[in-house]
């Protein structure tokens, strides 16, 4: 991989990275420090706002200040009623949202406190908005959650990939994979023992030269399978599409991308066949123009590699080389350079797709230049010196894969939207304080009593709602009085 390649382009520093954990980011001790600081933060925040919100919710509002003028936003207004009256119509304004402490109000006289006002006055205090820091907690919570659940998945989870020609199976062991990715605690013997077997591959692109920009995008992507749950099972037939994965259990198969691999055959000068197998191009731009390998360890006296392109619609292009002018199958065309050498220097592991010819030499003509064969479906090509023939046999597709199991995805889903929800009612819900004093006023003309009433009102945080609130409620109790800042009171009778 291009992790190994770079450590061996690399050898002083590498090994110094290494040691600090650069190449496993996830898995090295100076993040799980990160991670574990901020939950133990997050912790250390959670736990005593918690206490205090369950007191709040348990305890009362506040008792009203004596000057209510004092307040932000307040306003005084004479109503007609008795102080009672006025009271009560306050509350049934307010509303349900609110939570109410009353002093001398029809509710709650029996619990009137000692020092409470003597002088007729009925005072109420009202609060709301207890849900904001519920959501702000909900919201922690679930953040606390949901890195654990990142954490667990990535401890217990793995993910593997695989390119798997139309025709051949895979089945779900470490063998079977070209890639395997597991997590610091997973037991790859223990893997669901299914097999998939790829019978055919449906691939749409965009042919409609009405759609201009669009022609050769994708389309529709989509697997005819044949899927064995354990060994011994029915095999049953399903489909595999771009949003539509297999599913086992708890381990998801997703159909990623797709490609052309073409089978070619390599024979030696008496005719034996060396090499023949669909050897899987991997696509460089939106034509489908694709890059690929051939191997053949069995030539003899020297390995034999070929590298070059597949072009599933060839064309000349402007300068009169070969391109893709088409993503689907109407004119292929395999194009290949030759070489003879080492395949495998050093016995290191090598890119499957990718030919190394550090030490390998180019095969070249009677006239001395590179060798490119130029092949259409069924055609063949000699080889230079009796060394054989290459022969492109047709074309299949194949299907890229991903194979997933991560048990800690439904909890890590459930707690990113909790904690959406408790962030959501955090910003959007305002808390407020509501007093209200209400005190026999001088009746009216008429002999109807009246009461003198001054409301105050405060938020817990940013509120442009507020003043708007207060006058609200003031209308609601007969006045026409606006609210007003803290240095402006006004007064209606």
């Amino acid at each position: 991989g291009r992790v190994e390649d770079w450590i061996a382009d690399h050898p002083g520093v590498a090994p110094v990275l290494d040691r600090i954990g650069m190449f496993d980011v996830f898995s090295s001790p100076w993040f799980s420090a990160i991670y574990l600081l901020l939950m133990a933060s997050l912790v250390g925040c959670i736990v005593p706002r918690t206490r205090q919100h369950l007191r709040e919710l348990r305890g009362r509002p506040p008792r009203a200040p004596r000057r209510l003028d004092r307040l932000p936003s307040h306003a005084e207004t004479v109503v007609t009623g008795t102080p009672d009256d006025v009271l009560a119509v306050a509350r049934a304004a307010l509303g349900r949202r609110y939570r109410f402490r009353g002093e001398d109000a029809r509710s709650d006289a029996a619990a009137r406190p000692a020092d409470a006002p003597q002088t007729g006055e009925r005072v109420l205090s009202a609060e709301t908005g207890q849900l904001r820091e519920t959501g702000n907690l909900v919201f922690h919570v679930a953040l606390l959650a949901l890195i654990g659940a990142l954490a667990w998945g990535h401890l217990v989870g793995w993910r593997a990939d695989r390119i798997v020609p139309v025709g051949q199976s895979f089945a779900n062991t470490v063998a079977g994979y070209d890639t395997f990715n597991p997590g610091p605690w997973v037991d790859a013997s223990s893997l669901q023992p299914f097999t998939v077997r790829f019978d055919a591959l449906d691939v749409r692109f965009e042919s409609d030269p009405r759609a201009a920009q669009q022609v050769g995008a994708p389309r529709d992507f989509r697997a005819q399978t044949t899927v064995t749950q354990r060994p011994g099972a029915v095999p049953e037939q399903r489909v595999l599409a771009v949003n539509q994965p297999l599913g086992f259990g708890g381990t998801q198969v997703y159909l990623l991308g797709n490609g052309y691999a073409p089978t070619i055959t390599v024979r030696d000068a008496a005719g034996t066949v060396l090499f023949r197998e669909q050897v899987p191009f991997l696509p460089q731009d939106n034509m489908y123009t694709s890059l690929g390998a051939v191997k053949v360890p069995a030539a003899q006296p020297t390995q034999l590699g070929f590298v070059g392109l597949f072009l599933p619609t060839a064309g000349t292009a402007a300068d009169g080389g070969l391109i893709s002018t088409f993503p689907d199958l109407s004119n292929p065309a395999l194009v290949l350079a030759a070489y003879e050498g080492d395949l495998f220097p050093g016995g290191r592991p090598q890119n499957v797709y990718a030919l190394d010819t550090a030490r390998m030499t180019q095969l070249k003509d009677e006239a001395g230049q590179p060798v490119r064969l130029t092949l259409a479906p069924g055609q063949s090509a000699q080889l230079p010196g009796g060394r054989g023939s290459v022969t492109f046999e047709r074309t299949d597709r194949w299907a890229g894969i991903s194979t997933r199991y991560d048990p800690a995805r439904p909890l890590a889903l459930a707690a990113a939207l909790t904690s959406a929800l408790g962030l959501v009612a955090s910003l959007l819900i305002r808390r407020r304080r509501v007093f209200v004093r209400v005190s026999p006023a001088e009746p009216a003309p008429d002999g109807a009593p009246r009461s003198r009433v001054a409301i105050g009102a405060l938020a817990r945080n940013e509120d442009a709602g507020l003043d708007e609130a207060v006058r609200r409620l003031v209308r609601r109790l007969g006045g026409d009085s606006p609210a007003t800042g803290a240095s402006d009171v006004g007064r209606a009778g």
